[in-house]
């Protein structure tokens, strides 16, 4: 019996050098490696070029940043108008 790398789970290999329990298992950690060099070469391309936020205040970027945007464009308006509605629900309780 062989632990599959995937999902954890004990399963008898048809070959001696079979790895994961099922085609499923298989496929699905083929796609996310390949997902991990996809990205790995996005940033390997980015190397030495400069990059500032879409968001219109001119930060630079790291190679690492998806996204385009620096941490503070890449906030939501809805999301913070949310978050104080819930801050002023929880301080309107706390002071009843």
């Amino acid at each position: 019996m062989k632990l599959c790398n995937r999902c954890d789970t004990y399963f008898k290999p048809r070959v001696t050098y079979q790895i994961y329990c099922s085609d499923i298992c298989r496929e699905q950690s083929t796609k996310e490696k390949i997902a991990e060099r996809y990205l790995a070469t996005r940033r390997q391309k980015r190397y030495g070029k400069k990059r500032n936020c879409l968001g219109g205040c001119g930060i630079s970027l790291s190679i690492y940043n998806d996204s385009g945007f620096c941490a503070n464009c890449n906030v939501s308006e809805k999301a913070v108008n949310k978050m104080i509605k819930e801050l002023k629900g929880f301080i309107d309780y706390e002071q009843e």
